[in-house]
């Protein structure tokens, strides 16, 4: 299995001044809130308490950054599309996100994570049009596929993958299971080695 650097909390930011320096390579996570995104970041990196889990989702209010080998971090963006959220931080969200994509010179690439039982929303299709206007890869990661049987997981991964038109890499994966983990892993550190001007891990 891939091995990943260990990984320690860094800052969180409200506004994009509170972003830390702009250097290195880091990979960013997103996804519709309650898509199971914090279990798969604490399934990548190997700890159960990096990511905040929660039952109540669009707990993640902040972007958090999370620092791995210097100068390489991991970020945990905001759920969305969570309709109980008030409107104003709603918009707050989509401000935030928008403009971190748009400014941060070190984003290497993003993970975009989508509940396998439901597919890519509109939430997420506006996320990756988001990233289109960037030249960084996308990966879609679609989780909690431990809950489909085999032939519903793969006619998922089918149809998800038709939808993107090759805008992005897309797998199956389970936080509970560990099924996909060691591609998750090589995906993020080929990311991140691509943004840092190292090279590719075979």
């Amino acid at each position: 299995m891939a091995q990943f650097p260990q990984a320690t909390f860094l800052t969180s930011a409200w506004q994009p001044h509170q972003f830390p320096a702009d250097d290195g390579a880091e990979v960013a996570f997103a996804g519709r809130s309650n898509a199971g995104k914090s279990s798969a970041l604490n399934a990548l990196v190997g700890r159960k308490d990096l990511a905040r889990t929660s039952k109540t989702p669009g707990r993640t209010q902040l972007i958090n950054f999370f620092a791995l080998s210097p100068p390489s971090r991991l970020v945990d963006l905001p759920g969305y599309g969570y309709a109980k959220v008030p409107q104003q931080m709603q918009r707050h969200w989509r401000e935030l996100l928008t403009g971190y994509v748009r400014s941060r010179v070190s984003l290497a690439g993003m993970v975009i994570v989508v509940d396998a039982r439901r597919g890519l929303t509109d939430y997420d299709r506006q996320l990756l049009d988001l990233m289109s206007g960037t030249a960084q890869p996308v990966h879609l990661l679609l989780t909690k596929a431990d809950k489909l049987n085999r032939n519903e997981a793969a006619a998922t991964l089918r149809d998800v993958n038709g939808q993107l038109s090759e805008r992005a890499s897309v797998q199956l994966f389970s936080a509970i299971s560990g099924d996909g983990l060691d591609q998750l892993r090589r995906t993020v550190l080929a990311m991140l080695n691509r943004g840092s001007g190292k090279k590719e891990p075979r």
